[in-house]
Formats: structure tokens, sequence, C-alpha cells
């Protein structure tokens, strides 16, 4: 019989389940190297770092998990060791760990596919809105075969113990009050040195983004992301002084049109336009899920997958050169609506005290516009329906029940089953939804009411499925699919909404929330940022294509400027076509704030560090430039401002 020597023998189902974690942990390291093996350095020392890093890791991880069970095998008294009590619960919750584990493992890979990243906040939210994440699984992967693979493995682990005699020497074993002792003191020690002296940043050693994920551990990533949901900017970054910061901004925004209402830590402004329009056309927001540049033959992509939106681009205000600022829905919400830099952490749209922000939906109310949220799935999903019903949108959405907070006070309304036609776990089909607006258009056309209409769309979303004999490519089967769908779901509307009355005073505003996937072997991977922008149906301006670079926040203040609008803004967008505009994009994660000016970029990361490159757009590199006091402090400004005016009710 094999004895587990790792630690005494009543703790051998812990020597068992540690060396068994570290395995795993060990070979799932090596399957992500071997994922992104054209993308990783096989230099032997960056290799074996990864690995050492990653064993640390491990070690930490495991024995925060295990602590419970080092708890239970301590206290528990000799005379009751191997009784029927001690059996059951060890038998339990031996194979429930495992089990659970060994899912794990499996998510990680999965989260791997479509991240590129292990647990982050994005996981952490999943585990939150357990419906669409569960269906989205039963949608995309088998899952009776996942839970019947998953469900061997710990069948397997539990047989090791008891082929190799972990159960028995856990069993027929008594630990001395020394050994007890010495046991739970060394991993209440390890788990300590894992809380208060290990951070998942120290993991992020390597310029290459995918050796850093990969040294770390998906389960200690995620307890990171949980704790970690919001980051106080002062206590994390490199700061100047708020007057300096709101100076620097200030001056920024500041233009011959521009003239402020306050003075100090404000950029509260009325932006005053020659021609002062009193127009109301009707405004029609599609934010559509995942739609990358990449995508587009306009862009360089020899799938004809996109032929409606690019023939749009050639029939619209078309923004060739805009970037998102995130990689997640409410980042592109929060940089449409609120005209903001990404603060670091979770969104704006998730975090309280987001209600009666100023948002651009108090620039369409002040002209007398009635604001309308559409969105196919359940609202509830992204903290979006409080964000949008606590900022003045009337809400329609597919509740299941779900239900509004009592202080948030606005009309929603519940897309009924008789006007779907089809639906996945993430909500109805992007058709469903147009037609859903359309319907509510008219309501507000025959009202003599103007609309603002903000839809943010579901179908180009995994599992990739929509309704069959649309597009060539089968439902479920890829992206493509999901993008040519998308592209065909536009086409559609459009052709309906031209024999509407309202048609002719109505502008299509066509963005996309964020890129299909925005990770990459760089800190940033700028190229995964960048986004088409179109406005369509607009007189005078139908084939007119901007070149600049700008950021999703300065798409609604081009458009008042389009528009000829005098409005007040507490925006930090700008209209780019203004002549005092500076190129400029704000591309982020939820811990790395980068800033960029043409082919410069700043990087704010957290611990106060940051770091400066020149981005090779040909080959989405990040070339190293020595440290430049001006950008740094430009940089700073933006990303502080923005943080200190949600934290002290300035976005009012």
């Amino acid at each position: 019989m094999y004895r587990f020597r790792f630690l005494p023998n009543r703790f051998a189902l812990i020597s068992l389940f540690f060396c068994w974690f570290l395995l795993c942990s060990f070979l799932l390291r090596i399957a992500f190297l071997a994922w992104q093996f054209q993308e990783v350095s096989l230099q032997p020392g960056h290799v074996l770092r990864t690995l050492f890093t990653g064993f640390i890791f491990d070690a930490v991880a495991a024995s925060l998990v295990l602590l419970p069970a080092i708890i239970y095998f301590a206290l528990y008294p000799n005379r009751w060791v191997g009784k029927r009590a001690d059996r059951v619960i060890t038998y339990f919750f031996f194979g429930l760990t495992v089990f659970i584990f060994v899912f794990s493992f499996f998510a990680e890979v999965t989260f791997w596919e479509e991240f590129r990243s292990r647990f982050n906040f994005i996981a952490v939210d999943y585990l939150i809105y357990t419906h669409e994440v569960v269906a989205n699984i039963q949608e995309s992967y088998p899952l009776p075969l996942l839970i019947g693979g998953v469900l061997l493995v710990t069948l397997f682990v539990v047989f090791i113990g008891l082929r190799r005699g972990a159960f028995s020497q856990a069993f027929h074993s008594k630990a001395t009050g020394t050994q007890r002792i010495a046991v739970f003191a060394g991993f209440v020690l390890v788990a300590l040195i894992g809380v208060f002296g290990l951070d998942n940043s120290d993991a992020e050693w390597s310029p290459n983004r995918y050796h850093s994920e990969i040294s770390k551990n998906g389960v200690y990533s995620f307890f990171a992301a949980f704790r970690n949901n919001r980051m106080d900017f002062n206590e994390f970054y490199t700061t100047v002084s708020d007057e300096r910061a709101f100076s620097l901004v200030r001056g920024k925004l500041s233009a011959g049109n521009v003239s402020y209402e306050l003075s100090g830590k404000s950029i509260k402004r009325h932006i005053k336009d020659s021609i002062a329009s009193v127009a109301k056309p009707n405004i029609v927001v599609i934010m559509v899920e995942s739609l990358s540049a990449k995508f587009l033959t306009t862009f360089g992509n020899d799938t004809s997958i996109t032929p409606f939106l690019d023939s749009l681009a050639g029939q619209s205000v078309f923004f060739e050169n805009m970037y998102a600022t995130g990689t997640r829905t409410v980042r592109g919400m929060e940089a449409v609506t609120l005209s903001i830099p990404p603060t670091p952490g979770q969104s704006i749209v998730k975090r309280p005290g987001n209600s009666n922000l100023f948002t651009i939906g108090q620039v369409f109310s002040a002209r007398g516009y009635d604001n309308n949220f559409f969105y196919g799935g359940d609202g509830y999903f992204d903290n979006m329906n409080a964000f949008f019903g606590g900022n003045g949108f009337a809400i329609y959405d597919r509740g299941r029940g779900s239900v509004l907070s009592d202080d948030i006070k606005t009309t929603r309304h519940n897309i009924e089953d008789q006007e779907v036609t089809f639906e996945n776990a993430w909500g109805i089909c992007d058709e469903d939804i147009y037609r859903k607006m359309l319907k509510v258009s008219d309501e507000k056309y025959a009202a003599g009411k103007p609309f603002f209409h903000f839809i943010m769309t579901t179908s180009n979303h995994r599992p990739y499925t929509y309704p069959e004999g649309k597009v060539k490519i089968p439902s479920g089967k890829n992206r493509q699919g999901a993008v040519q769908y998308t592209d065909y779901a536009l086409r559609q509307l459009f052709k309906d909404a031209a024999q509407k009355p309202w048609f002719k005073n109505t502008l299509f505003v066509i963005v996309a929330d964020h890129c299909a996937s925005s990770a990459g072997k760089n800190e940033i991977d700028v190229a995964n940022y960048h986004i088409p922008a179109l406005v369509v149906n607009l007189p005078g301006h139908l084939n007119r294509s901007i070149p600049t670079q700008c950021s999703q926040i300065d798409l609604f203040p081009t458009l008042f400027g389009l528009l000829h609008w005098d409005y007040q803004s507490n925006f930090f967008g700008q209209d780019v076509l203004g002549s005092r505009y500076e190129p400029h994009a704000f591309v982020a994660t939820y811990r790395k704030l980068g800033y960029m000016k043409g082919n410069r970029i700043a990087i704010l990361s957290d611990q106060k560090k940051q770091s400066f490159y020149r981005w090779d757009k040909k080959n989405d590199a990040l070339r190293p430039l020595p440290m430049d006091k001006g950008f740094l402090e430009e940089t700073i400004a933006w990303y502080q401002t923005a943080d200190f005016l949600f934290l002290n009710g300035g976005l009012k």
C-alpha cells in the first residue's frame, strides 16, 4: 500500500488533493502554452519562469481551498476518527470538492477559448447572472457529456484515493496534537501569505501578456477579481493634484464655442453652435454586440460577411478610426451614453450611485424627446435596466419576472412571447428586437413625439445561434455566421424602416460595444479595440468619411455638432470635426488604463506603475518608449478627473 508521506497519515486525503490540484494546474498551464504556441516566447528562461510562477500561485490557491478541510481534520476528535459520521462527511466533501474543481478546470478552458485570459471580472459577473450563463453553456456545449466527463474524472480521483489507501490512512490514523498544530499552522501561514503577501499582479512579470496570464492560477484570479471589483484611483494609480488634473482637462475641452459654468473641479459647460439648429430628427442608436472593425470588407476582410454594412459605409458619416474604450458591453454603453473615459474596476453601469447622471438622454430630453432602451434579453443582466431606467429611459426587454427597484421611476414594457420568432440564452434575435423598435416608433410618431431609441443587440454572441435559412452559414456554427446574420438583420431593418412615414426624419447610429476579442500578447492589444461607427440618413452628409483617430466617447458630441445643436455638456467627449480637436483614444481593461495619441500610447497600471509605447499598427506591436512626463500627466488627468467626478457627484 502506498503511504502518503507529504503529511501525517490522518491528512492523507489533503496530500492527495494537493498533489492532484498541482498536477492538473501544471497540465492546464502546459496546454495553454501549447494553445498560444505562436504568440508565446519559447526561450527556456521564459517558459521556466512561467511554470515556476504558476507553481507558486497553484500552491497558494490549493492551500486556500484546503483550509476548511485542514480545520476539520485538525479539530475532529481522535475518538471519533473513522466512525460513520467521519466517513460520510469525508467522502461527501472530498468528492464534491474534486467535482467542483474538475469542473473549474474545464471552465477555464472554455473561458480561455473566449477571452484568452484566466478568470477575471467577467467570470465574477457570470457567477451572478446564472440564468444567461447556464443557458449559454447548454446551447454552446454538450452539457450532459461535459457533466458526465467531470463526474468520471471525479470518480477516478476518488478511486485512486481508495486504491492507494488514502481513505484508509485517513480513517485509521490518529494525529497527535503536535501534528495537528504543525499542519494547521503551515497551511494557515501559506494562506495568509497568499491573501496579504501575494497579489495577482505579481504574476504579470512579462511584457508578453500570454506569459503573464498563463502564470496565474484561475481559482486565485477569480477571487482576486471578486475582491477588487472596485479600484480607488488615488490608491492604486499614479496621480497629480486634482487642481492640476482639472486644469489640463478643461484646457483640452476648451474651444471658441465653449463656456464653462463652474470654475475648478468641474467640466460642465455650454456648447454653442453658430447656426444653432432647432431640428429634431428621431435618433435610433444600434449598439451591435462584438462588431470588430476587422469583420468589414471596408477594413480589409476578404470573407464578404458584412455586405450591407460595407454598402452603408459609403452612404453615411463613417468613422474610420474609432476605438472602443473597453472590452465589455457595459463599457460601450458607458462610453456612448456618459461620454466618459473608463474608470478602473467595474463600469459605472454596474456601480452604485449611477442614477440621475448627465447622459446623452438628458440632451435629448431637454429638446422634448422620448427616450427608450431596447434589449432582447432580461435587462437585469449587467444592471442595464437599473442604469437606463435610473437615467430616464423607458425599458423594453424580456423581463422573465425580474423587477426594477422601487427607487427607479420609469416605465418597463415586456416583449411578449407572440412578438418573438427566435430566442437563445442571451435574448431574442436581432430581427425581433428591430421589429419591436419599429412598432414602438410607429406609436411615438402617431403621438407626435420625437424619439431617441437605444438598442442593444444580442445575436453576435456565443452560442452564435439565429433563425435558420437567413444566411449561408448554418446557425450555431461560428462567429462568422453570427456576423453575417447581424448584417442581414440590419438590411431587413432598413428595408422595413424605409416604408415608415417617420424614416426620412430619422438618423440611425450604428456602433459596436466592443470588439469580438480584445486579448493578445501585448499589455493592451490596440488593434482589438478598433470598431466601426456610422451615422446613416443625415441630410447633407450622406457620404462623409472621418479618418481622424477618436474614441467611442466622441460619437455623440460629434453628432450634436453635425446637427448644429446648442446644448449643455458634462461630457469628456468632443466634436471630432472641431478645429481644436486633438486626435486621441482611450483603450482600457478593468485594471490597465491606456491613452493613445497617434501611434503613442501611455498605460497606467495599478501599483502606481506606468509604461509608454509606440504602436506599430501594421504588426499590432508595442515598442517601448522612454517616460514622457507631459504625456503621463495628460493621461493621468483624463482618468483621474473622470473617477473624481463620478465618486463626488460631479456627473449629475
